[in-house]
């Protein structure tokens, strides 16, 4: 699969075209409401990082939805998320309570959602992953778009009928990851070139998006391939995915108003084009915050300091439309 020969200004265009003004007209919610599945006993800054970001990008309603260990803690964090304690590791669930019951409280609220992003500190515990396998079916039932980071990932490694031929979905492996889901489809990782390894992954999960997360993002869908390398910065703390899957549903949830035409617009972008250009501008995105946090904190920088600067990063990256509703 060729790599596609638009400029990075090309694409950023069209991402720019796809991000809703803001105009006096909207109500509540029709500019994202967004849940983050995740958070565990064990982690609890990376579901909040990824709520954050995709808050600090302009979503109207940002959701967690964790285990009730993690939900007091990232409650503390900020009370601008809204909270949902429904999730449940294995020891913990109640004699009342089944993976049944839990799964269907969370799978309640989808109808609520327009994204969700799965993986961020949900761990590997067999009840919060078959959970969020019984919510993945679902939401694949319901067309809600979803991202899939972490131990999310896992579970597209391990059960691959999640998310074969799901074009609503967006996954972000890092470089083990993607060694881990290429073994899962009999790709060797050592034998095809860089630039091709993205697509064939791609490909063999029926053409969903992914982002190969490294020195430059690799994003394909198979049928298109986009090359983001934009400057990041140089301090590889932890954390700093979670930036990226939160701009990521923010994104997605722009492209739903977009496509249903909340405003006047073009509408000259079909939906297979507007996943790969929200995986690039998640990805441009949050590398000019990895560069704007880098910049100020050099090698103290961590994953907080990102979020921080997601606003400003938009405005640099992509760029504010007028409130005017005039076409610019």
């Amino acid at each position: 699969m060729a790599v596609s020969n638009l400029s990075r200004k090309e694409v950023l265009g069209k991402v720019y075209k796809m991000v809703p003004p803001m105009l006096e007209k909207f109500h509540k919610g029709q500019l994202g409401r967004v849940a983050v599945i995740g958070g565990s006993e064990d982690y609890t800054g990376a579901p909040y990082f990824s709520a954050m970001a995709s808050a600090k990008l302009g979503a109207d309603m940002s959701h967690v939805i964790c285990e009730p260990g993690a939900g007091a803690v990232i409650k503390t964090y900020s009370p601008n998320l809204m909270v949902h304690p429904y999730m449940r590791q294995e020891k913990n669930l109640a004699q009342n309570e089944t993976i049944e019951s839990v799964s269907k409280t969370v799978i309640d609220m989808l109808d609520r959602l327009h994204v969700i992003v799965v993986g961020p500190g949900l761990g590997r515990d067999p009840a919060m992953q078959e959970t969020c396998a019984r919510v993945l079916v679902e939401a694949r039932k319901r067309n809600v778009s979803f991202v899939l980071d972490a131990d999310g990932l896992y579970l597209a490694q391990t059960r691959p009928e999640l998310v074969d031929g799901y074009k609503e979905c967006i996954l972000t492996p890092n470089v083990v990851e993607f060694g881990r889901l290429a073994k899962s489809k009999g790709i060797d990782v050592n034998k095809e070139k860089p630039e091709e390894l993205c697509s064939k992954l791609a490909t063999a999960f029926g053409n969903i998006t992914i982002i190969q997360k490294g020195a430059k993002d690799y994003i394909s869908n198979g049928k298109q391939t986009l090359i983001s390398d934009g400057e990041g910065g140089l301090k590889r703390s932890g954390g700093q995915g979670d930036t990226l899957t939160g701009s990521l549903a923010t994104l997605l949830a722009y492209r739903k108003a977009y496509l249903e035409k909340i405003w006047d617009h073009d509408n000259d972008m079909g939906a297979d084009d507007l996943l790969t250009y929200v995986a690039y501008g998640g990805s441009a995105i949050t590398r000019e915050c990895s560069k704007l946090a880098f910049k100020e904190k050099g090698r103290s920088l961590q994953a907080s300091d990102l979020t921080e600067h997601v606003h400003t990063a938009f405005q640099n990256v992509i760029g504010e439309k007028p409130t005017d509703g005039s076409r610019l």
